[in-house]
């Protein structure tokens, strides 16, 4: 029987491109009218902005099998990264086994393994299902007491900086895209303030003139601990960019790679050059004015919330990927408790991961259901017993931070275990 993958971003194509080169009969579809997910510019899932680009570099980001053009600039524009997975789809022949503009209104469990119920009202048996739909689409709005009279919005819904254009602005997160707003509107906004909760380390685009996370991934650095490599990454960082409390930023409660960092030395110059006012926590909308954890008060014309993002699995039943406070618990932060045919690609956070870690993630899911039965038992016991522990406090405030480094070992690992 076949699989059914659902999204076709870089999870997505990773996987119909696996399945079909390890044998099994694959499709997929999304929602959106081309491939791409969240690199489709103006899509409804999108969150990309007109200035965005990648934050890893193109030889870490791109597919191990596929790489970017060398005459494409380090840190290409988000219209580069699309074309890349066009012509990625293209090279693998991919398209044929991809429905674009449908998407999955339900999945039900069943005899054959699961039926799935399209937007159209149609349904198919598949054996497994590769659920690939991101996590970058319903943003995550505080709640904050009080009336605001100025206009309200998230990140999600920033294409240009225009709408700054003579206003006061306010920019609430500090992650790296909150950082790259916040360059955006110093532009054209005619004030700028920044509201951040706590700090986070600084990583610059390039290190003697060459994108720092250049050949990262295979370096010697990258076979210690975890902590040593923050440690000693963290002393480069010290030199190179400064302490973010340098900058009037939050102190960093946490080791270097514990978060993913900000990859961002823009935001750094405009707040040296005042461009930026830093601002604490929100406490409270009072009608033009927004007031802040220490009482301070600002009068503001757009508050942009960049305060990330949830996790949604809106066409399956609660439960079906053993959730834990909303996020699935699951093994490899691929595979639930119940050997039920599911599999979840692309829910990962952290620095270095890049569409190749998302494409291993597909060979070990292709892997297992290859695999001989008395490997999927013993894979099986694996799985339950992380599935049956508290989530990892160094999986972080997301529920899916991994390590790159001891994430690809353990991927390498687990299918070496299953062949």
């Amino acid at each position: 029987m076949t699989h059914l993958v659902i999204g076709a971003g870089p999870s997505g194509l990773a996987a119909v491109k696996t399945f079909r080169q390890a044998g099994l009969a694959v499709e997929a579809v999304d929602r959106q009218p081309d491939i791409g997910g969240q690199w489709l510019y103006g899509g409804a899932a999108s969150a990309v902005y007109a200035s965005t680009h990648l934050i890893s570099s193109k030889g870490p980001t791109a597919y191990e099998d596929f790489p970017m053009p060398a005459d494409w600039p380090a840190y290409p524009h988000h219209a580069h990264a699309l074309q890349y997975l066009r012509d990625y789809a293209r090279h693998f022949d991919l398209m044929p086994a991809i429905r674009c503009g449908i998407g999955v209104r339900h999945l039900t469990r069943n005899a054959l393994g699961w039926q799935a119920e399209f937007d159209d009202g149609t349904t198919r048996d598949y054996q497994g299902v590769v659920i690939a739909n991101g996590h970058l689409t319903v943003p995550e709005m505080p709640e904050i007491p009080g009336h605001f009279d100025g206009q309200v919005m998230h990140a999600k819904d920033y294409r240009t900086p225009d709408l700054f254009t003579g206003r006061r602005v306010l920019i609430v997160g500090m992650g790296n895209t909150g950082c790259d707003i916040v360059v955006d509107a110093v532009h054209h906004a005619s004030e700028v303030l920044w509201s951040v909760r706590r700090g986070n380390h600084f990583v610059p685009k390039f290190l003697g003139g060459r994108p720092a996370d250049e050949g990262g991934r295979r370096g010697i650095a990258n076979r210690l601990p975890r902590a040593w490599r923050a440690k000693l990454h963290g002393a480069v960082l010290r030199f190179v960019v400064g302490r973010p409390e340098q900058f009037g930023l939050p102190k960093p409660d946490h080791g270097m790679y514990d978060r993913t960092p900000i990859v961002n030395s823009l935001v750094l110059q405009h707040l040296g050059q005042g461009d930026v006012a830093l601002r604490g926590p929100i406490r409270e909308f009072a009608g033009s004015e927004v007031v802040f954890a220490d009482g301070r008060r600002d009068q503001v014309d757009l508050v942009l919330f960049a305060t990330g993002y949830r996790a949604t699995f809106p066409f399956i039943e609660p439960g079906s990927l053993n959730e834990v406070d909303g996020v699935p618990h699951l093994h490899l932060n691929i595979f639930p408790p119940d050997d039920n045919g599911l599999y979840v690609a692309g829910l990962l956070e952290g620095a270095g991961i890049g569409w190749g870690g998302r494409a291993l993630q597909a060979e070990l899911i292709a892997a297992y259901v290859r695999a001989r039965p008395e490997a999927v038992a013993t894979f099986r016991r694996a799985v339950a017993a992380t599935c049956s522990r508290p989530r990892p406090a160094a999986q972080g405030e997301s529920g899916f931070f991994v390590d790159y480094a001891a994430y690809r070992r353990d991927l390498v690992a687990a299918m070496a275990a299953l062949r």
